[in-house]
């Protein structure tokens, strides 16, 4: 079971679309697909149709409690409006987690943990995980072999992957292997010169971690996002996607490390 987590230390850089335009993609390949949404926004669980205000089971149970098997992981999960994929929704209660985490061992390592119990029910899981550095971003990076940071072709969002950079580093410090990481530029505009420049400039600075395409502007994921579905059921061929599966291509066809 492949696990990815989708993180960025700035809000609005299209975390969550990564995660389902990724999810629906693999689905499509007749992958079983799980996402889980560790962000207390709920984002991707209300992508889907689910309110996190109203739930009464979620990835907080994670947390909250002895540890589930795997009967009880699966009780967690809810569908979505793709037969391929399940959902492991948010709620409002991870609001209050870096509270109650506060001299608790073994904090960070809780999605890991429940996701071994869940090896060989699923090929794929994603994990959109919260724009801070705290307890469930920790989780989404340590449960991971390999994460995804989206970022806005803005210079705005360099700053933002200047210090997700930098806990990477610090989260490899406690693993014991190396992160891998690839960098996915999205919200792309080739008519403006922000975008242009800011693309060079990731080229530039990074070079071994970007990703081989670039996710361009695209009304589509917005249009998915109002009907609830994966992009690419809604409009295979839209440019947005067509990105997309040139960054799974990639993903896939590396070698595990």
């Amino acid at each position: 079971m492949k696990v990815w987590s989708v993180a960025n230390q700035k809000g609005g850089v299209g975390k969550t679309t990564t995660v389902v335009a990724l999810a629906g993609l693999l689905a499509e390949l007749g992958h079983r697909v799980l996402v889980v949404d560790l962000d207390p926004h709920g984002s991707l669980t209300s992508y889907f149709r689910h309110d996190p205000d109203e739930l009464d089971h979620s990835v907080f149970d994670l947390f909250a409690g002895d540890p589930l098997n795997a009967a009880g992981l699966e009780a967690l999960l809810l569908p979505t409006t793709h037969e391929q994929i399940r959902l492991m929704p948010s709620s409002t209660a991870l609001a209050t987690l870096e509270r109650r985490a506060v001299g608790k061992e073994g904090m960070g390592l809780q999605v890991a943990k429940a996701l071994r119990q869940l090896d060989g029910r699923y090929d794929h899981v994603l994990i959109d995980s919260p724009p801070v550095l705290g307890v469930l971003m920790v989780n989404a990076l340590a449960a991971c072999q390999e994460l995804l940071v989206p970022v806005q072709t803005e210079h705005l969002a360099l700053k933002g992957l200047e210090r997700m950079v930098r806990t990477i580093a610090m989260i490899n410090r406690a693993r014991r292997r190396k992160l891998r990481f690839t960098i996915v530029p999205t919200f792309y505009d080739r008519r403006t010169q922000a975008s242009v420049s800011c693309l060079r400039q990731l080229h530039h600075q990074y070079p071994d971690e970007i990703a081989g395409s670039v996710v361009p502007v695209d009304t589509k994921f917005r249009n998915a996002s109002v009907q609830g579905v994966v992009p690419s059921s809604l409009d295979a061929g839209s440019r947005g996607i067509k990105a997309y599966a040139h960054v799974l291509r990639n993903l896939l066809e590396r070698p595990t490390s």
